[in-house]
């Protein structure tokens, strides 16, 4: 179990921390431009929080998991990670460009790009963690 928590944690510390990056970097460059008048003027905390939360849980459980099993190893971490942040961040934006009157296709391509490198980066920090734990 203690694996799986420091797996987490460490997956969740690379996560923000990358996360804040790309948002401070890219909300006035790509966000605003395009889907600015969506917008909130300042996020909303408890939903943020509660993204995290769950899409880290989310990424210890189906990819990190796996990784650590006698048949997981880098290959299947880095496959099932990427493949998990894209599919996760092509919902969100592709539902959005598909309902929405106004949203961008640069957005939607960066964002899925940005989830499976962000979700694959934050993952590995996890799973390099966790797999030197050992199974408890």
């Amino acid at each position: 179990m203690l694996r799986y928590a420091l797996g987490y944690l460490a997956t969740a510390v690379v996560f923000l921390a990358l996360d804040a990056v790309w948002l401070t970097q890219m909300a006035d460059r790509l966000y605003r431009p395009r889907i600015g008048a969506l917008m909130a003027d300042t996020p909303s905390l408890p939903p943020a929080v509660a993204f995290y939360l769950i899409y880290i849980g989310a990424v210890t459980w189906f990819a990190i998991t796996p990784a650590l099993r006698p048949d997981g190893g880098w290959p299947r971490l880095l496959a099932n990670a990427a493949l998990f942040g894209l599919a996760a961040y092509a919902t969100y934006d592709l539902t959005n460009q598909a309902t929405l009157k106004t949203w961008s296709t640069a957005v939607t391509l960066a964002d899925m790009a940005w989830g499976a490198f962000v979700t694959t980066a934050a993952a590995s920090a996890g799973y390099f963690v966790a797999s030197r734990i050992g199974a408890r």
